[in-house]
C-alpha cells in the first residue's frame, strides 16, 4: 500500500477541507443548538458532488475510489457529524446498495436523483425491537397480484423525514428466517408511509432522525432490490460501506480534537505561560495525535482493499471499531485540555463528544464489530446461539 496521496487526492482533500471551513464550521453550532436540519447546506454538499461520490459518472456520480471518498468524509466529519451523516447514508448505504444490487432500470431511475441531491434516501433496517439482530425483522412484506404490501415500523432512521426513497427491509416468510428477508425500494410519497421526527437526542442534533410507520404500503414488483432472500446480503454489503464512512468521519473528529486542542492550548494562559508548555497537556495532545494517525491508517487500509476488490469486511470492522472508540477518547481528552471552556459550546469539542457517542452504536455496535473480528480469527460465529 502506498501512503502517498496522488495529486488528485490531495486536491480533493484540500477542496473538501476548504469547503468544510468556509461552509460548514460556522453553521454547525447554530444548527446543533436549534436542532435544525440544514437543507440549504445539504444542497451545497450535492453541488460539490459529495452525495454519490463513489457512483459512476453515467449515473450522475463523481466516480471516486473509496480512499478518495474517505478523505472527503474525514474533512466533512471534522466540521459537522450531522452533515457527514447525510453523506454516509446517501452514498454508503443507499447508493452503494442500489449500485450493487439494483437492476439497470432501478439504477437509471434513482441514482441520478440521489447523486444530485434532488432526492434524499434513507436506510430502513433498524426496528424498535431489532438492532444488532438485523435478520430478525418484524416488518412484513406480503405478495399481492400487483406486487407487495408492507406493514411494520422502523426506528432511528437517518434522513427518514426528508427521504423521497427508502430502502425498507422486510420479512416475506418468517419460516425462512434470513432467507426470507427482502429489500424494497419504497417511494415515500404515498399513503401508509408515515415518518415522525425524533427529538431530544444526545448528539447529532443537526441531523434528521425518524421513526417510520408503514401501514399497507404498496410496492410494485420492480421495487424489489435483488431477489427475495437477498435482503440480509444487501444489508450487510451496505453496512460494509457505511461502516467505512463512519470510521472516516470519526478520523475527522479525532483530527478536529487535535486541531482545537493545539489552538486552545497555545492561546490559554495559566501561571504566566500558555498551557501548551505544560508537560501533561502536551501528553494529552500527543495521545490524541497517535489515536488519530492510527485510526486514519486503518481507514486507509480498508479503503485500499475496497478499491482493490479484495475481501475487507474484517478490516472495515477493525477500522470502524478503532476509529469510533478513538474518537470518543479524543473528544473526552480534548474537553480536558479545554477545561471548563470545553464544557460549553463556544468550542466544538463538547459537540464532538456528544456527536461521536452514537458512532459506537449504529451500523453495528463496537461489540458487534468485536464479534465480526473474532469470527474471522477463530472461525467460530459467536452470533449464532449454541
Amino acid at each position: 500500500m502506498d501512503f502517498e496521496l496522488s495529486a488528485e487526492q490531495r486536491l480533493v482533500k484540500e477542496t473538501a477541507r476548504a469547503f468544510t471551513d468556509n461552509e460548514i464550521v460556522d453553521r454547525a453550532r447554530e444548527n446543533d443548538r436549534n436542532e435544525h436540519f440544514d437543507l440549504e447546506l445539504v444542497a451545497k454538499l450535492a453541488e460539490q458532488g459529495y452525495l454519490g461520490a463513489i457512483v459512476p459518472r453515467k449515473y450522475g456520480g463523481a466516480e471516486l475510489d473509496y480512499l478518495t471518498y474517505g478523505l472527503i468524509v474525514e474533512e466533512i466529519g471534522r466540521g459537522d457529524s450531522a452533515m457527514r451523516t447525510v453523506i454516509s447514508v446517501q452514498t454508503s448505504l443507499v447508493c452503494s446498495a442500489i449500485l450493487r444490487w439494483g437492476s439497470e432500470k432501478q439504477k437509471q431511475r434513482y441514482l441520478p436523483k440521489l447523486c444530485s441531491g434532488e432526492w434524499l434516501g434513507c436506510f430502513g433496517l433498524t426496528e424498535p425491537d431489532t438492532g444488532s439482530d438485523a435478520a430478525n425483522q418484524r416488518t412484513r412484506a406480503r405478495k399481492t397480484d400487483a406486487g407487495w404490501t408492507i406493514n411494520g415500523s422502523k426506528m432511528f432512521i437517518s434522513l427518514g423525514n426528508h427521504a423521497k426513497l427508502a430502502l425498507i427491509f422486510a420479512q416475506s416468510d418468517p419460516d425462512e428466517g434470513h432467507r426470507g428477508l427482502a429489500c424494497f425500494l419504497v417511494e415515500t410519497d404515498q399513503p401508509g408511509f408515515q415518518p415522525q421526527e425524533i427529538h431530544h437526542k444526545l448528539g447529532l442534533r443537526g441531523s434528521d432522525t425518524a421513526a417510520i410507520s408503514l401501514d399497507d404500503v404498496e410496492v410494485p414488483d420492480d421495487g424489489l432490490l435483488g431477489e427475495v432472500g437477498d435482503g440480509f446480503k444487501v444489508a450487510m454489503s451496505a453496512l460494509d460501506s457505511g461502516r467505512y464512512s463512519v470510521a472516516a468521519g470519526c478520523v475527522g473528529i479525532c483530527q478536529g480534537c487535535v486541531d482545537a486542542s493545539v489552538r486552545y492550548s497555545k492561546e490559554r494562559q495559566q501561571f504566566g505561560r500558555p498551557i501548551a508548555s505544560f508537560q501533561l497537556v502536551q501528553a494529552m495532545i500527543a495521545d490524541m495525535a497517535v489515536e488519530t494517525e492510527a485510526a486514519r491508517m486503518l481507514v486507509w487500509r480498508a479503503g485500499f482493499l475496497k478499491d482493490a476488490g479484495k475481501p475487507n469486511t474484517t478490516e472495515t470492522s477493525i477500522a470502524k471499531l478503532y476509529a469510533t472508540e478513538a474518537a470518543v477518547r479524543c473528544a473526552n481528552t480534548a474537553i480536558q485540555v479545554h477545561g471548563g471552556s470545553g464544557y460549553v459550546d463556544d468550542h466544538p469539542v463538547e459537540r464532538y463528544l456528544r456527536d461521536v457517542r452514537v458512532t459506537t452504536l449504529y451500523e453495528g455496535t463496537s461489540q458487534i464489530q468485536q464479534l465480526i473480528i473474532g469470527r474471522a480469527l477463530t472461525g467460530i460465529n459467536a452470533l449464532v446461539p449454541a
